[in-house]
C-alpha cells in the first residue's frame, strides 16, 4: 500500500509517498479502499508542527482525517455496514490507498467520492463553531474567510437555521458567497467599515487566521461572541480558539440529511493525485479556496519521490 507520510516537521517538501503496511479495522472501526481524501488546513498545520492539542503527532506520521471510499473490512462489534458499501467519514492517515475510519455514514445517492471526502471534518467544524459562538435565528453572523470548505458549510447551515450571514473573501469569490445566501465583501484595507455598512453583526467566526480577531471583537462588541478555528493567538483577545472536535458521527448524520434535501453542497475546487500532496498543501495554505480540495489515491503516478 502507498501512503503519504512525513518524518520531520516542515514545509510541503517533507511529504513523501512511501510503501507501508496496510492498516486493519479494529473493534468499532471499518476499513475503506480510499477513493478520495479531504485536504484540511489541520493537515498542513500538523505537518508544520503547530501545536494542535486534538492531534498529537509521533514521527514518522501519516496525514489525513477525511475519506470517502468502499468498505473492505468491518471490525468487531460494527453493525449496519457491509463490505462493498460506499461510505464517507473520519479516521486517520487517509492520504493512502486504504484507511481505517472511526466514524462514517453511507454516502447519499448521487454524491461522488471526491465530493463526499470534503464533508466530514468540515461539517463537524461548522456545526461546532455555530454552536459555540451562540448565534440565534434572526441574528447576523459574520464569517471571516468564508469561501473555503468550513465557510461554505457555515453559510449554508446558518441560513438553513434562519441566521443571516455576512462573508468576507477575495474579490473573485464574492459572487460565490452571494450564491450561498450571504452578504459579501472583500477583506483588506477598509474591510471593517465595509462590513459595518452591510449591517449589524451579532457574532463572528474567524476561519482563516488572517489576524482579524481584534477587529471581530470590535464589530460584535463582545469577545464571547467571537470564535476562531485558525488563530492560536485568539485567547489574548479573550476569544475562544476551537480546536477539539465534537461528535463526528452526529455531524455526518446531519450532513447526510442536509445533502439529501439539497440544503448543503460544497464544490470541489481541485483534485490531486497522491504524488501531488505537497502541491495540495501549498495551495490550501495559500487560501483563496472556493469549496474543497481533495486527494484522489487512484491517480498515483509513477515515482514516490515526486511527492
Amino acid at each position: 500500500m502507498r501512503k503519504i507520510c512525513f518524518a520531520e516537521f516542515g514545509g510541503p517538501e517533507v511529504l513523501r509517498l512511501v510503501e507501508a503496511e496496510e492498516p486493519h479495522a479494529g473493534p468499532g472501526q471499518i476499513r475503506v479502499a480510499v477513493r478520495a481524501a479531504g485536504v484540511n488546513p489541520a493537515d498542513w498545520r500538523i505537518r508544520e508542527g503547530q501545536v494542535l492539542g486534538a492531534h498529537p503527532v509521533e514521527l514518522p506520521a501519516g496525514l489525513g482525517l477525511d475519506a470517502a471510499g468502499v468498505v473492505d473490512e468491518v471490525g468487531e462489534g460494527v453493525e449496519g455496514v457491509e463490505i462493498g458499501d460506499r461510505v464517507f467519514g473520519e479516521g486517520a492517515d487517509t492520504y493512502a490507498e486504504f484507511a481505517v475510519l472511526s466514524a462514517w455514514a453511507r454516502m447519499p445517492a448521487g454524491l461522488a467520492f471526491d465530493e463526499a471526502a470534503g464533508y466530514p471534518s468540515v461539517v463537524e467544524t461548522a456545526l461546532r463553531v455555530i454552536g459555540e459562538v451562540g448565534v440565534r435565528p434572526g441574528q447576523t453572523l459574520l464569517v471571516s474567510g468564508a469561501s473555503g470548505g468550513v465557510g461554505s458549510a457555515v453559510l449554508q447551515i446558518a441560513r438553513e437555521r434562519g441566521i443571516a450571514v455576512i462573508g468576507t473573501a477575495g474579490a473573485a469569490n464574492l459572487d460565490y458567497l452571494r450564491g450561498l445566501g450571504a452578504l459579501a465583501t472583500t477583506y483588506g484595507e477598509g474591510w471593517v467599515e465595509r462590513v459595518r455598512r452591510l449591517g449589524r453583526v451579532d457574532a463572528a467566526l474567524d476561519l482563516a487566521g488572517s489576524g482579524v480577531v481584534r477587529e471581530l471583537v470590535g464589530l460584535t462588541g463582545d469577545a464571547r461572541k467571537v470564535v476562531s478555528i485558525a488563530d492560536l493567538g485568539a485567547p489574548q483577545w479573550g476569544v475562544r480558539f476551537s480546536g477539539v472536535a465534537g461528535s463526528v458521527q452526529d455531524a455526518l448524520a446531519e450532513a447526510v440529511d442536509l445533502i439529501a434535501r439539497g440544503r448543503l453542497h460544497i464544490p470541489v475546487e481541485k483534485s490531486y493525485p497522491l504524488t501531488e500532496a505537497a502541491a495540495a498543501h501549498a495551495d490550501s495554505r495559500a487560501g483563496h479556496t472556493r469549496g474543497r480540495r481533495v486527494i484522489v489515491p487512484g491517480d498515483l503516478g509513477s515515482d514516490p519521490a515526486e511527492a
